[in-house]
Order: C-alpha cells, then structure tokens, then sequence
C-alpha cells in the first residue's frame, strides 16, 4: 500500500515501538515524514532479540520520520507521563497512539503462574488504558486524533476463553478500552478502534516463542503497518468504535494483492488464522 503523506508532521506515541509490528509501523508513519515516539523497554540489546529504542529511532530517521526514543515501561505512570511531556516538548503534541505493548502467555488456568498473570493485566489491560488517558488530554486538542489498540473483536465464545483464560482476559481488556473510550469521545472527535491480523504474524518474538517454522504459515508485519496506516489516516470522526481485521481494511483501502504480504506467498492458502477468529477470511479465496 502506498504512502499518501497524510501523515507528514503528525506526531504517533508507540508503544512497544523497538521491534515487531510496532517498528513496523512506526517506519510506515515516517515515510510520510511523521513524528514517532518510541515508547518501549528496550534500551540496551535483548541476548536473543533484535533492536533497541535507538536503534529503532534510527531507522525511523532514515526513513523519512523524526524520531525520540523513551524509556518506557507501561505499567509505571512516571514513566509514561515523562514520556508524554519529552513528546509534546520535542514535538508540540500528539496526534495518535498506537497502543502495542503486550505480554503474552498462553497457559491454562493451573499452570499459570500469578506474576504472569498479573504482567498480562498490567501491562495489556492497565498499560493501556493508562497510555490512552495520559495521552488524552494533547489528543482533545489534535485536529485529526486516533487510538489503536492492536487488540482482537471481543468474541464471547468460549473456546477463546477454555485454554488460556488469563491471555483472553487481558487481551480483551484493550478491546474493552476500545469499546468504551470509543463512545466516551465519541463527541470530541477522537476516533478510538481496535485492529488484529487475520493470520498469524511473523516476528522475532514469535519465532523465540515457537521456532522459525512459524513462517512458513504467517504474514509479515507490513500488514498490520499498511492497515494501521490506512486507518489513522481517516477522519476521526467518521471512524471510530471498530474491530477491525487487517486484510478487510486493506481490501477496502484498494489493496488487491495481499499475497505479497505472506512470508512465504507460495504458502498463501495454507495460512494460519490467528486466535479470536471465527472464520479463514478472503485469503483462502485468492
């Protein structure tokens, strides 16, 4: 999908932002020469995985963006707040939040652990909506404002709930943010959705999770970056308390090619739905 500038001078606050699906689209917004606030954990080089804050805000600058680099973990107030004021003084304020940040632990009830459980609800659910609401006040005064979580549509059944309680909860918890801050702002114009790939998506945290045959079934992150980018470039007002789902945005946006975007396009009919998702979507149909 191509870049329309729509998004040149805008300033998004990313959570999450080092590596994966935030950087992703974090480089997307900068080819449109926008602001981008890296809000994530990772100052100094992970043993297993790619990428820091600064690493990130170089790539983002060679991209065409302007980039600051937070420390910031989402469960601790002073450091989301501190990273709000860093922005708005670099960058006179914020336009849009990506909230990214997530924990992940598929267990089920007995074998999970109750400091898991509680990093998911934090940083998930909590971190959040804390982000969402620190950035608040500066987004009530943007012209075009927008909230994504990349959270999945609240599907109540319950074999989304039988195997991994915890993660379900969490996860749905940022949806239930999008489902309620939605209508809240609903008036002030600020568009708040939800946003979740089809399939599986390929990182590096995936693959330390479950080994590099995973792309074999996946997608790369560009998509989510495409139908993130083609969401908050809308007009807040017309677009807001959506579940959205990464291809139908993309398809609606114009994009006919989506098997440029499987890690393996040989592979496009035999990949994976992702979680929460009822059904296989248009992919099985190209």
């Amino acid at each position: 999908m191509k870049n329309s500038g729509k998004l040149r001078g805008k300033t998004l606050f990313i959570t999450g932002a080092s590596r994966g699906i935030g950087k992703a689209i974090a480089l997307k917004a900068a080819r449109d020469g926008a602001n981008i606030v890296i809000a994530a954990k990772t100052a100094e080089p992970h043993p297993k995985l790619p990428g820091t804050i600064y690493t990130a805000a170089e790539e983002i600058e060679r991209a065409g963006g302007r980039a600051l680099a937070c420390i910031v973990d989402v469960r601790d107030e002073k450091q989301v707040q501190q990273a709000v004021e860093a922005a708005v003084a670099k960058f006179g304020g914020i336009d849009i939040v990506i909230n990214n940040a997530s924990a992940i632990s598929m267990t089920p009830t007995l074998d999970t652990e109750m400091k898991r459980y509680d990093l998911m609800q934090n940083i998930n659910t909590r971190g959040t909506f804390l982000v969402s609401k620190s950035c608040l006040p500066y987004l009530l005064k943007s012209d075009n404002p927008h909230i994504l979580n990349l959270s999945p549509p609240l599907n109540m059944k319950p074999q989304w709930f039988a195997n991994h309680a915890a993660y379900t909860i969490a996860k749905y918890g940022m949806s239930m943010c999008v489902l309620g801050m939605s209508e809240e702002f609903r008036d002030q114009g600020i568009a708040v959705n939800a946003l979740w790939p089809r399939t599986t998506v390929h990182t590096a945290a995936v693959e330390m999770l479950s080994g590099p045959e995973g792309a074999l079934y996946s997608r790369k992150p560009e998509i989510m970056a495409d139908a993130a980018y083609a969401i908050i470039s809308r007009d807040a007002r017309d677009y807001t308390g959506h579940f959205f789902i990464d291809d139908d945005v993309l398809l609606d946006a114009g994009v006919k090619d989506l098997a440029k975007y499987a890690c393996y396009p040989e592979n496009i009919h035999k990949l994976a739905t992702d979680i929460f998702l009822d059904d296989t979507g248009p992919f099985a149909k190209l």
